[in-house]
């Protein structure tokens, strides 16, 4: 089944946070019940989106985009348009809207002994409706990344990209989510120096 592979990682990501447990079943039962979760015609409720939190090289700042259409600050990602490689999505979007030449993924500690990649981050978040679109979930998978440097190239789907500060994130947004990632972020700084 080519939900399986989210499938088990939402099931290791939600042993390993186990305070975010009622959104990480929420999230499987989407995907079992949801055959086209993957596809971005699958409007209600939502479908399957990637993410990607990136770093600058030395691990000290975070890259934001101000998205055009949300009108937020938030991290970069987008819709996987059929593709039940999360991870790659994540990656993909990362790569095209910031314009950075590589991406290296960075593993969670607590994905040690784990055959795939364990998410950094999961979240299901409603998108307003816009023009012809209803309002939909988007059930977003996020993984980390370090940049390979911090020469960025806004995209057609920002206002405008900002390498910030970790610790000044809060100044840019209070997305609950966004927050939750600086302290995960921060945990696995703390667990793994020089990550």
């Amino acid at each position: 089944m080519h939900r399986q592979p989210l499938l088990t990682a939402l099931a290791h990501y939600g042993q390993c946070h186990p305070d975010e447990a009622d959104m990480v079943t929420r999230f499987q039962r989407f995907v079992e019940a949801n055959p086209r979760c993957f596809e971005r015609g699958l409007a209600a409720p939502g479908h399957v989106t990637g993410s990607a939190w990136i770093v600058d090289p030395a691990g000290e700042a975070v890259l934001l985009t101000h998205h055009r259409k949300l009108d937020l600050w938030i991290q970069l990602g987008g819709h996987a348009d059929g593709d039940p490689d999360v991870l790659a999505v994540a990656r993909r979007e990362g790569l095209e809207e910031s314009g950075l030449q590589g991406l290296q993924l960075i593993e969670p500690a607590f994905s040690s002994g784990v055959d795939l990649p364990v998410p950094f981050d999961v979240d299901i978040h409603e998108i307003p409706a816009r023009r012809a679109e209803p309002a939909h979930f988007h059930f977003d998978v996020r993984y980390a990344f370090r940049a390979d440097s911090r020469a960025v190239i806004t995209s057609d789907e920002s206002h405008a990209l900002a390498w910030v500060p970790v610790e000044e994130v809060h100044r840019y947004t209070s997305d609950v989510s966004v927050v939750r990632m600086v302290g995960k972020w921060q945990q696995l700084q703390a667990k793994v120096p020089g990550v």
